[in-house]
């Protein structure tokens, strides 16, 4: 059994440190990042040693603007996991509502700028959680994160290899979850019904865009 079999929660923290916004602590990270990655074997480490590699090499500034221009300014790529599945419509105000539910319970406490379905977020969850409540979540929105997976590899993206990661710790996608990425892809989100208001509170329903800075 290898050490991310073992132990998924610390590659799901290293991947959720690595899905932030850029910042001036993920260059005094990177050391530590990267000792986990080599210890996490090399189906799970080995993409992620390999965006390190990059992380490494680019300037602070212009890794947090391609970050800008990759997850902001691209709806395929969207780190926000209910957006697939719901759209903008009334059940993702519903679903975003019982995520940070869920996570108040287990003792995670996001911040008021926070979005609980942003991908960061939820691997934090999964690595604080444990690997049975973790790995419950991110199977709950499989088919989005292959989405987001497969769009990154499409745009030869550095983050792809993080995504691929994260695909590693979890079992491999099963007939009825591989129709459900093909049908999110073809189809993409879906959109609210006319003349109904969500059922969400507004602060839950934002536009797909940004994330934790």
């Amino acid at each position: 059994m290898t050490a991310a079999a073992r132990r998924p929660e610390l590659a799901w923290q290293a991947q959720s440190l690595l899905l932030a916004y850029p910042d001036d602590e993920l260059a005094g990270r990177l050391g530590l990042l990267r000792q986990v990655a080599a210890a996490a074997g090399p189906r799970v480490g080995g993409p992620l040693l390999g965006f390190l590699d990059y992380a490494a090499g680019a300037a602070l500034a212009e890794l947090a603007a391609e970050y800008v221009a990759t997850f902001d300014h691209r709806k395929r790529c969207c780190l926000f996991l209910t957006y697939y599945a719901h759209g903008d419509t009334r059940k993702r105000g519903m679903a975003l509502l019982r995520l940070k539910r869920g996570y108040a319970a287990a003792g995670l406490r996001l911040a008021d700028d926070e979005l609980p379905d942003h991908l960061a977020v939820m691997l934090e969850f999964a690595a604080i959680a444990g690997p049975d409540a973790g790995r419950a979540l991110l199977l709950e929105h499989r088919a989005g994160l292959e989405l987001l997976r497969l769009a990154l590899r499409d745009i030869a993206s550095p983050w792809a290899g993080v995504l691929d990661s994260v695909s590693a710790t979890l079992p491999a996608l099963r007939g009825g979850e591989r129709e459900a990425v093909a049908r999110l892809a073809a189809q993409g989100p879906p959109e609210e019904q006319v003349g109904l208001a969500p059922f969400g509170p507004p602060e839950y329903m934002p536009q797909p865009q940004g994330g934790p800075r």
